[in-house]
């Protein structure tokens, strides 16, 4: 089953590309809508690749998808959970850092089994 998506794939994929070629010591200058914008359309493009329920990436404040096939949780809080900050999400996905150098930081939580993304990413 596809996800429904929220973010535009044309304007999502502008948003991160503005990201990926923005130098990193000037990224945090970008605009709060636009950042927004590349990490739900991120979330969405992880989503589409790698369907399923298994484990849930949050990035807060801008957003959280399930993904990965296996078992599926119905109530509370899920068993296989990955949270982090936007810009690390995005260096994370753009391929600026490799997902061991992101646990590395400690600014990464993966609590459960399957709560490892290293086969899905970089997604570009």
């Amino acid at each position: 089953m596809a996800i429904k998506r929220r973010i535009d794939p044309a304007e999502g994929n502008r948003a991160f590309r503005r990201w990926i070629d923005t130098d990193e010591a000037q990224a945090d200058a970008l605009p709060r809508p636009l950042i927004a914008m590349a990490v739900r359309y991120t979330l969405e493009e992880l989503a589409s690749r790698a369907e399923g329920n298994s484990v849930e990436v949050r990035v807060p404040p801008f957003g959280v998808t399930q993904c990965i096939p296996g078992p599926r949780h119905t109530r509370g809080t899920p068993p296989n959970v990955i949270e982090l900050p936007g810009a690390l999400w995005l260096a994370l996905v753009s391929g600026k850092i490799g997902w061991e150098a992101a646990l590395a930081t400690g600014k990464v939580t993966a609590s459960g089994l399957r709560a490892d993304l290293s086969a899905e990413l970089p997604l570009v």
